[in-house]
């Protein structure tokens, strides 16, 4: 199954989790035979494809992690304030990380 991007650190279903910061370069590997969307702003796909240099489309989705699922979490290091939509200058400015998260039961 190819992995989902995703926008935040969340657990979209009960049960047992490894997450484990990784690279830019993990990151690309991770995601280089294809990946799904779940990422929910335009702004932080416009950073995560110039990034990771592919092309991630904004994908509102419900998403619930099954047994076996892995996720590229996109991290920011800081909480903007409630109902705020940051624009690509912001993001970069509040710092940001990747993620690797998989739903092991």
């Amino acid at each position: 199954m190819k992995p989902t991007i995703l926008n935040t650190s969340i657990l979209t279903a009960f049960g047992s989790f490894n997450y484990s910061e990784i690279s830019i370069k993990e990151a690309k590997e991770l995601i280089k035979n294809g990946y799904e969307s779940a990422v929910g702003h335009q702004s932080t796909c416009d950073v995560i494809n110039t990034l990771l240099n592919i092309d991630c489309k904004m994908n509102r989705t419900q998403y619930s992690q099954k047994t076996g699922d892995t996720a590229l979490v996109f991290k920011l290091n800081g909480r903007p304030e409630e109902g705020k939509i940051l624009t690509t200058e912001e993001i970069t400015e509040i710092g940001y990380s990747f993620g690797k998260l998989t739903k092991i039961i």
